[in-house]
């Protein structure tokens, strides 16, 4: 190969003295000293600030795992829970289990597997993919929650170890380190190892899946056409393994398996792609075997399955599986939008605009530096190879299949930082890359990256516990807000700002993004002064106007603006001023979603201007909005 360059350290130097001066080495060895003894010193409970997304189901899993030697819910696992964190597994997960059978019968099969429910009432299953508690058992039964922290930092390196040896193989060392870091550091990875959940850990499954199957094609050829990385070799059933854990832990991943068969059999080399494909088959369905024999169900998401709020099973002395939480059962891989509905095209045309510049989940804000990777592969697209264009075919496939099947949920729901779906489909882009020749695309990377993920890494556990707060400030304001989905919004997370009831008939519901606009009270909506305030607009129907009432005690100089459409107004101390609007909405769910963007040029202080006011605030004008809302549609 042309491309690859042997960068190999001395072989007259030892194993140790290689790895002393290996810059790939000394990184992964320098996260994993570091990152570890933080891991290992924080309070992951305070410093964490409690549940969030599936961590009630993870957690109690792993625990179950090494303390119990088993994935069973039971009472002690309720005690332990509140034990922990003072306060019990909200957001948990748990399902009924099934008692599995043979059963014989004339006919064909003749041999059937049969199900009855679960005969003892003292114990539920978890309803999440086991692997990840299980992995992380052994360092849990150590560390307690710490050890989810360290496992998740070992795997941060073991990343960086393998991706400096994979660019490496073909870059000089310096872009290559700086290549690797700003892939995973300008990103919105580094903020997923707090996260008590499997986000990280899929990550890496699926980076070291690719690696396994891809360092080969880049390796200098005595590496590539000697032992672990032979062709043929065990690289490839690794990495079918992994992909398979993956697959199994989180479905949507499947589609990662093409590239490397489809690559296979482009060299003809059929019975290697087949082999790929049924060591990926096999393990992700005894990931599905194995539920089986835990629960008597396959699904870890179908049958008998709820999510619990405030009181959980087993929790007091009739506390049972359905005297408690909500139903949640996902027997059958079903759209959440019709595609034959009239609506369903223009759906998906938005939330492929918002899934690459969205501002809570677009890829272009929170994987910039995969943005960087695919323009800087097409502008070298000479120099790509078959494989290469798979994985970026395949990439692009995997998001048209969330955008299609989870047109409301694509971002893994529960109002995370970033597509959390996506971010473990995220590294097979790092394959992609063209030989570095300079650190020109690596810092460019960086400094776009770090515009939008700098604020939210620098704090990550509060960036983690309230992703709402970082995407109120900066750049991200300059992006589109996604419409579609508006009960995933970070918002959500905040009870207080999301579906305030503005109006009830028709009913109109406020959501407030940011802090220059506050809550209504008797004046209106104040809006903070020299501000520029977003506040979504969601209501039953289409609105057909909007009329706008300013009043404020100074003078000043208000924009407001809601879908396409915008008005600027003097607005004179004392003197109410009214514009009506006509906004253009976004349909979604069987209701209407509109940015209302409100800017003041001025602002006052209360208790400075009235002695009686013990106001603090500097405010600048109050809204007060009557909608006409079309109610026909």
């Amino acid at each position: 190969m042309t491309d690859v360059v042997d960068t190999a350290p001395d072989r007259n130097r030892g194993t140790f003295g290689r790895w002393l001066v290996d810059p790939g080495a000394l990184a992964a060895a320098l996260i994993l000293i570091l990152g570890g003894w933080a891991a290992l010193s924080v309070d992951a409970v305070q410093t964490g600030g409690g549940i969030k997304g599936d961590e009630a189901t993870y957690v109690a899993m792993a625990f179950s795992a090494a303390y119990d030697r088993d994935l069973e819910y039971e009472r002690r696992d309720l005690e332990r829970f509140f034990r922990t964190y003072n306060g019990g597994p909200e957001g948990i997960f748990l399902k009924r289990g099934r008692d599995l059978y043979l059963e014989f019968r004339v006919g064909w099969p003749p041999i059937a597997i049969g199900s009855d429910p679960d005969r003892r009432t003292d114990r539920l299953f978890f309803g999440k993919a086991f692997i990840y508690p299980v992995m992380v058992a052994p360092l849990v039964w150590l560390a307690g929650l710490n050890g989810m922290l360290l496992f998740h930092v070992m795997l941060l390196a073991g990343v960086v170890f393998a991706g400096y040896r994979f660019a490496a193989a073909r870059s000089p060392a310096a872009p290559a380190l700086v290549y690797v870091l700003g892939f995973l550091g300008a990103s919105i990875v580094p903020l997923y190892v707090v996260w008590l959940s499997s986000e990280i850990f899929n990550f890496s499954l699926v980076f070291f899946a690719y690696f396994a199957w891809f360092y080969k094609e880049v390796a200098p050829r005595p590496v590539a056409a000697s032992g672990w990385w032979r062709q043929g070799s065990r690289a490839d059933a690794l990495g079918a393994v992994l992909l398979g854990l993956a697959t199994f832990s989180k479905p949507y991943h499947a589609l990662l398996i093409v590239p490397p068969v489809l690559w296979y059999w482009h060299r003809r080399r059929w019975a290697d792609g087949a082999r790929v494909a049924v060591v990926f088959g096999l393990v992700a369905a005894g990931g599905y075997g194995v539920t089986a024999l835990v629960s008597g169900e396959l699904n870890y998401q179908g049958g008998e399955r709820r999510t619990y709020y405030g009181e959980f099973p087993f929790d007091g002395p009739d506390a049972g599986f359905a005297d408690r939480g909500i139903v949640v059962s996902t027997n059958d891989l079903s759209l959440e939008e019709a595609p034959a509905s009239t609506e369903f095209v223009g759906l998906l045309a938005r939330n492929v605009w918002y899934f690459f510049v969205g501002r809570h989940f677009g890829f272009v804000p929170f994987f910039f530096p995969g943005v960087v990777v695919v323009i800087w592969a097409l502008w070298r697209r000479p120099e790509l190879r078959a494989w290469h264009l798979l994985i970026l075919a395949t990439a692009a496939a995997t998001a048209v299949v969330l955008l299609v099947i989870t047109p409301y949920s694509w971002s893994g729901g529960g109002g995370p930082s970033g597509n959390r779906y996506y971010m473990s489909v995220y590294p097979v882009l790092f394959f992609v890359a063209p030989p570095l020749r300079s650190l020109g695309p690596s810092l460019i990377a960086w400094l776009g990256g770090a515009v939008f993920t700098a604020q939210i890494l620098i704090n990550p556990f509060v960036s983690a516990k309230h992703p709402y707060l970082s995407v109120q400030r900066g750049a991200f304001r300059w992006l589109p807000v996604e419409l579609t989905m508006v009960n995933d919004l970070p918002i959500m997370l905040d009870p207080a700002r999301s579906r305030v009831v503005y109006q009830v008939d028709p009913t109109v519901l406020l959501y407030f993004l940011d802090d220059e606009a506050y809550l209504p009270e008797p004046p209106g909506i104040w809006i903070a002064g020299h501000s520029h305030a977003h506040v979504i607009v969601r209501t039953d129907g289409p609105l057909t106007a909007l009329t706008v009432t300013l009043s404020a005690p100074i003078d000043n100089d208000v924009t407001v603006r809601i879908g396409g459409s915008e008005a600027t107004v003097h607005v004179q101390a004392g003197v109410p001023t009214q514009v009506t609007l006509t906004p253009r909405g976004v349909f979604s769910r069987q209701s209407w979603a509109y940015l209302l963007s409100v800017t003041t040029r001025d602002g006052f202080v209360p208790r400075l201007r009235d002695p009686n006011s013990t106001d603090p605030r500097y405010l600048g004008v109050a809204l007060q909005l009557t909608p006409t809302v079309d109610a026909r549609r």
